[in-house]
């Protein structure tokens, strides 16, 4: 029994008419109705009771339509996702992120993301805002979580994920980690911890610097480890925007709202990719990651 003779009898019973699931199926009239028969003969059944050029579905035949339907709509599914999965492209998901960020859901982003696909290859980099940005200029990247600095192109889907609050990561030594908040004012006083690489020092510092106003006083770390570490040693504050659901700060730190104007700073974060370049799964793991954010 062929797949084809399935089709070809589900076919004449959609129609109801052999002469036009011929034209559907893009064979001769002669040449369906003779593949029925073989198919009849090599069950061993009358799936189709003829009569003066008219026909009935047997109630065999009805049995067998039913689970016709069934398979054939199967066998259709599996050469859809068997086409989807050998194109080589989608089988890789690279996601850049920012190398300040701190916040839990994007792992679970990614862990939710990697059970539901499985077959899927997740590559993790991260960087500062301008070396993400030139990452996926240059296409070696799917698609980046980012604080938005500029304003959105549309050579990029620009998925807007969340508004969130500014803090300041102080050390319980300092006077201010007392405060239920921190005014932008007083932290100019103070050295500003950046977490940036040392090609990215001068463009991370002109931003907070000049955009943001965090003062003319800084120190880098490389990563958010060596950031709370110079914390603990009351070094500086370290600037965090809460993208979800942060960690605790530890009984060493404290996390205080930055104020300016009698309110929180506010940053825009969102995920970025290119529209040339959009396929099922970046659509997928962006949906996964606003989810969990909202």
């Amino acid at each position: 029994m062929l797949l084809r003779q399935m089709k070809y009898f589900v076919s004449v019973i959609d129609c109801n008419s052999f002469t036009k699931a011929a034209e559907q199926c893009y064979i001769s009239q002669s040449a369906i109705s003779q593949q029925i028969r073989l198919l009849e003969r090599e069950l061993g059944v009358e799936l189709i009771h003829r009569a003066n050029r008219r026909f009935t579905i047997t109630p065999t035949g009805q049995f067998f339509y039913t689970y016709c339907k069934v398979i054939l709509g199967q066998v259709d599914d599996l050469v859809r996702e068997t086409k989807r999965l050998g194109a080589d492209r989608e089988l890789q998901l690279c996601i850049g992120y920012l190398r300040c960020y701190s916040g839990l859901e994007l792992y679970q982003a990614i862990a939710m993301f990697s059970n539901m696909y499985p077959e899927v290859t997740i590559h993790i980099v991260n960087g500062t805002h301008e070396e993400l940005y030139d990452l996926l200029r240059l296409g070696n990247v799917d698609l980046i979580l980012n604080d938005q600095r500029r304003a959105f192109s549309d050579i990029y889907v620009n998925y807007q994920l969340v508004q969130c609050g500014c803090y300041a990561e102080l050390s319980t030594q300092h006077p201010l980690s007392r405060n239920a908040y921190v005014p932008i004012e007083q932290l100019r006083q103070m050295p500003c911890i950046l977490i940036a690489s040392r090609e990215q020092k001068y463009a991370e510092q002109e931003y907070y610097q000049n955009t943001l106003g965090f003062g003319d006083s800084y120190l880098f770390a490389d990563d958010l480890e060596q950031g709370r570490l110079l914390v603990l040693s009351n070094r500086g504050f370290l600037p965090i925007e809460s993208v979800g659901t942060l960690p605790p700060e530890g009984d060493a730190i404290r996390r205080l709202p930055i104020y300016q104007d009698d309110q929180q700073i506010m940053r825009n974060y969102c995920l970025f990719w290119r529209k040339e370049c959009t396929n099922y799964y970046i659509e997928e793991f962006a949906g996964i990651l606003h989810k969990l954010l909202i």
